[in-house]
C-alpha cells in the first residue's frame, strides 16, 4: 500500500471509529488527516455518516476548498480542519462531531472537572469554548478564529453546536472525542443528582494524565474503535 492509499484507509477507518465510539449524527460529524505533501487534509466525503466511510468516500481537499483527489463532495465545514492544521505544525488530525453530551454541558457554562478518568485532560488546562458562533464554520475566516481558540490545547467545545479535538495522529484526535463527550456526560448526571463534592485534584490530575492516558493506553482505546467498526 502505497501512502496515499495508506492515508485515505487511516481517514476512513477514523471516522468508522467514531461511529463505534458512538459519535454519529446521521451523515454529520468528519474526521481529517493531514496531507503530508502539504496540499490540504484527507477527510471524510459529505453525504457519509460516519459507520458509511470506504476509502471511496475520502475527499483530499485544499484550505481554499477545491477538491483534489476523489469523487464526492466536500463538507462545507472543511475550514475547521484546514485552518487548525495550518495554525498548529505539531498536528496530524482534528475531528468535529455534534455529540450530544457536549452540546449539552456547552450550554451551562460551566467549568469542566476531572470527576472521572475521562475528564482529566480536559479539567487542567481548561477547554476552551468557541463563543463567535454557534452556526456552521465555513469561512477561513471562523476555522482561524476557532484555531485562536483552541490555541495549543487538545481541542474546544462549540456551544450551540459540538466539540472540535485534535492530535498528533488519528487515534489521539478520535480518543479525545470519546473522552471529551463522555466527561461531560458524567458531570451533567452528576449535576442532575446534586452538588459536586469531589473531583481530581491538581496532582491527581497530573498523576492521572501519566499513569491513565499515557500513548499506549489512547492506542488501546482506538484499537478497540477500530475493532469494533470493523
Amino acid at each position: 500500500m502505497d501512502t496515499e492509499e495508506q492515508l485515505i484507509a487511516e481517514t476512513a477507518q477514523a471516522n468508522r471509529a467514531l461511529g463505534a465510539a458512538g459519535q454519529s449524527d446521521m451523515v454529520w460529524g468528519h474526521v481529517s488527516i493531514r496531507d503530508p505533501e502539504g496540499r490540504g487534509v484527507w477527510m471524510k466525503a459529505s453525504g457519509w455518516s460516519f459507520e458509511e466511510l470506504t476509502p471511496d468516500r475520502v475527499v483530499l481537499v485544499t484550505p481554499e476548498g477545491e477538491v483534489l483527489a476523489g469523487s464526492e463532495r466536500r463538507h462545507i465545514e472543511y475550514p475547521i480542519h484546514t485552518e487548525v492544521l495550518t495554525a498548529r505544525p505539531d498536528l496530524n488530525s482534528v475531528v468535529h462531531t455534534h455529540a450530544p453530551a457536549a452540546v449539552s454541558f456547552a450550554a451551562l457554562d460551566q467549568p469542566l472537572l476531572a470527576i472521572s478518568h475521562d475528564g482529566v485532560e480536559f479539567a487542567e488546562p481548561q477547554i476552551s469554548r468557541f463563543t463567535r458562533t454557534g452556526a456552521l464554520i465555513k469561512s477561513a475566516e471562523l476555522g482561524k478564529a476557532l484555531a485562536e481558540t483552541i490555541g495549543d490545547g487538545v481541542g474546544c467545545l462549540i456551544p450551540q453546536h459540538g466539540l472540535v479535538t485534535v492530535g498528533p495522529n488519528p487515534a489521539t484526535a478520535v480518543m479525545r472525542a470519546l473522552l471529551l463527550a463522555r466527561a461531560c456526560h458524567v458531570q451533567l448526571q452528576a449535576m442532575a443528582a446534586g452538588p459536586i463534592r469531589r473531583s481530581s485534584d491538581s496532582a491527581e490530575i497530573a498523576l492521572k494524565k501519566a499513569e491513565v492516558w499515557p500513548q499506549s493506553q489512547i492506542d488501546a482505546g482506538y484499537a478497540y474503535l477500530c475493532r469494533k467498526s470493523g
